[in-house]
């Protein structure tokens, strides 16, 4: 008697239960064009693996993950050693410590040195002429982009400065260099170039990059922060040769300016992570 032949199985097919190929299911996990793409919730390709799926600050998947920054115990850190360091200089130069005669005898050499005219562009750096028309520019570009919380933000910490430095002038009282007045503890110039120019940076950290500038390949998160280094520290430098200021002027502004700044830059993180989140990447 002829037996009805039987198709040959495979050892990977040999197995008891294995799920039999439906066409209908299949259809229903392809895509409306028939073009066996299944669909995702997630937007992951069939390939990735549920591992490799990113994640935002709390761990939930299918986000987008935070800018790249500073780490927060570190900010932390240099923000505390700045106002510690900023405390035993405002105290020594009220107590008329040890620390103040050195820096008077520091001073006294600094005084008056190199070419005048490059001291005092330097100097005026940090004059309002110069600072605020340079932060009003950014402001109406936050503006211009509908960001008013973070101009209004920018402009109460530039208020800040004088709210801070003109209690301290009065309260310590100090007598500036190669002059009979009093007053000049801390350095006004030195603070609004550092918060002036440091609060542009954050803003403009903060708004999207122009059209023309997002195929540059230079670093924005970098080269701000350095840009604004530069500019406070030549202020700083400048006041000093010039005669204008005390070096512990300068470098209690110095520790100033950030501490001041802290609250626009979280602000401003918080803008950069959201601007992130709304962006697809590349």
């Amino acid at each position: 008697m002829r037996e009805t032949p039987r198709p040959r199985e495979t050892s990977a097919d040999s197995g008891p239960g294995l799920p039999q190929h439906r066409p209908e299911r299949a259809f229903a996990h392809a895509g409306a064009d028939g073009s066996g793409t299944p669909h995702r919730s997630d937007g992951r390709p069939p390939h990735t693996p549920r591992g490799a799926r990113r994640t935002d600050l709390a761990g939930h998947p299918g986000t987008t993950p935070p800018v790249p920054g500073w780490p927060a115990p570190l900010v932390s850190g240099v923000l505390g050693l700045l106002a510690v360091l900023f405390a035993l200089i405002t105290w020594q130069v009220a107590v008329g410590g040890p620390l103040l005669r050195l820096d008077e005898r520091v001073g006294a050499r600094l005084f008056e040195r190199g070419p005048a005219a490059l001291t005092q562009l330097f100097s005026d750096l940090g004059g309002m002429p110069v600072a605020l028309p340079v932060l009003a520019c950014v402001l109406g570009y936050a503006l211009w982009h509908r960001a008013p919380g973070l101009a209004v933000c920018a402009a109460l910490t530039m208020a800040a400065v004088p709210a801070l430095v003109i209690p301290l002038k009065v309260a310590t009282a100090r007598q500036g260099p190669l002059t009979e007045a009093v007053n000049y503890y801390p350095s006004g110039h030195t603070a609004t170039a550092a918060v002036a120019y440091g609060a542009s940076a954050l803003v403009l950290l903060a708004l999207p990059r122009p059209a023309w500038l997002r195929g540059a390949s230079w670093p924005r998160t970098w080269m701000m922060p350095v840009a604004v280094i530069l500019l406070t520290t030549a202020t700083g430098i400048g006041l000093v040769l010039h005669g204008y200021h005390w070096p512990l002027d300068v470098l209690a502004s110095w520790c100033l300016g950030p501490l001041v700044l802290a609250p626009l830059g979280w602000v401003s993180c918080r803008s950069r992570r959201r601007s992130s989140s709304r962006t697809p990447r590349c």
